[in-house]
């Protein structure tokens, strides 16, 4: 059943969605809201089903979620996220105005782009691995960004709650700043880490199929980030749903704790006994016996020029 769901179901979500939130610019409804989070749940959920039936789909030694029908489709996923999310925190604000409209032209370009073909197999892995690091990097710099706003939250508040006079020099963001830095951090950087790690799963698991120098699940580098993600999204649900870990030192205190998270990670990556930093040079390849035969080729060749123009500069000397 849920292998019938097509491109129409959560692009009429989107599109009843979008028709409420216009209608908030004439009128007041009291339910609109619960009615425009159900349509976007619904949205959602058809959607996240649909990729899941595309990455099924998959031939023999092919790449999940590999042509621009794929990838436009992600796109509008991973809006249409960040959207029911501002919805839920920010409900007085108007940003579906903005936001729904590009979900639906990304969705237009896929149903457009359905028929064209996938990705060469190493370019679809190429794609998916530059997610994957780019991803886990600016996930990396949002999770630091985050663990500098909580210390300065934790100094600013502790300075004003002892009344203490502020050094020379030393000048920290006002609390309510530092408040929601790291309330945002916490919500990107679960975003960010959420495609690092799901990227990462993808490349795995198609070299896992082939047969080829996949990265074993057990791997300390596989577990220790996905203690990571796992930690910034209970993080981030936490925050979500109890309202006082919104306020005062709460939140600067998860986003400490999700830097301690990272630098486990990072030791794991570092020092740890992981095949993840040798996979990349293990899998260069080496010099060719006709590359070795044509390099030795070329240094006997200049070795025999340097020869002759040598001997051929004494017989010059030699003449009166």
């Amino acid at each position: 059943m849920l292998s019938g769901i097509t491109i129409t179901c959560f692009a009429a979500s989107y599109t009843i969605t979008l028709l409420l939130e216009i209608s908030r610019l004439f009128f007041r409804v009291s339910v609109r809201m619960a009615v425009m989070v159900g349509f976007m749940l619904a949205g959602l959920f058809t959607h996240t089903v649909h990729l899941y039936y595309q990455a099924t789909r998959v031939t023999s030694g092919g790449v999940p979620l590999s042509d621009w029908y794929d990838w436009c489709l992600l796109a509008a996923w991973v809006l249409a996220a960040v959207y029911l999310s501002l919805l839920l925190r920010r409900p007085q604000a108007s940003s579906g105005l903005f936001i729904l409209p590009l979900i639906l032209i990304l969705i237009a370009i896929a149903y457009v782009a359905r028929g064209l073909e996938p990705f060469p197999r190493s370019e679809a892995i190429d794609r998916w691995g530059m997610l994957h690091g780019i991803s886990l990097l600016l996930g990396t710099i949002v999770v630091m960004l985050g663990f500098a706003a909580g210390v300065m939250y934790l100094i600013q508040s502790y300075r004003l709650k002892h009344k203490m006079p502020s050094r020379q020099g030393l000048k920290l963001p006002s609390l309510e700043l530092l408040q929601s830095i790291n309330e945002q951090a916490l919500l990107y950087s679960s975003g960010l880490l959420a495609l690092g790690v799901i990227s990462g799963i993808i490349i795995n698991w198609v070299k896992h199929q082939n047969e080829g120098d996949y990265l074993p699940w057990t791997d300390p580098v596989v577990w220790s980030s996905g203690i990571l993600f796992l930690w910034v999204v209970i993080a981030s649900i936490f925050e979500f749903f109890y309202k006082p870990a919104r306020q005062g030192r709460k939140v600067a205190y998860l986003t400490v704790a999700s830097f301690s998270f990272l630098c486990l990670v990072l030791a794991v990556v570092l020092f740890g006994p992981s095949q993840h930093a040798s996979d990349r040079d293990a899998s260069l390849p080496e010099p060719s016996s006709q590359a070795v035969s044509s390099r030795a080729y070329l240094a006997a060749s200049r070795q025999t020029m340097a020869s002759l123009s040598f001997s051929l500069g004494d017989e010059g000397g030699e003449q009166p």
